[in-house]
C-alpha cells in the first residue's frame, strides 16, 4: 500500500526527495500520512481538493481489494525558521 501511494505522490511531485510517507496501524485501520515540500503541497491538494480526493479513492479501491480499511491524510508542513 505504501509503494503504491509513494509512487502516485512522486509522480505528481516536482521534488521527488521531500516525499516521505508514514505507515501506522490504529484499531485495524491503516493510516497513511503524506508529507511533501511546501511548494508542492497545492498539486497534492489540487484546485478545490480534487487531487488528494482522487489519491484517497484509488486507495481506498486499492485496500478494500485487500480487505483492509484505509485512511489517508496529508501533513501539514512546519514553517522554516
Amino acid at each position: 500500500m505504501k509503494d503504491t501511494l509513494h509512487h502516485i505522490v512522486t509522480a505528481i511531485v516536482d521534488n521527488t526527495d521531500a516525499v516521505q510517507i508514514d505507515e501506522h496501524d490504529e484499531d485495524d485501520v491503516l493510516n497513511l500520512t503524506i508529507t511533501v515540500a511546501k511548494e508542492d503541497m497545492g498539486k497534492v491538494i489540487g484546485k478545490e481538493g480534487k487531487v488528494i480526493r482522487s489519491i484517497r479513492n484509488i486507495m481506498k479501491i486499492k485496500a478494500m481489494k485487500h480487505g483492509v480499511r484505509i485512511n489517508v491524510s496529508l501533513a501539514e508542513t512546519q514553517p522554516e525558521a
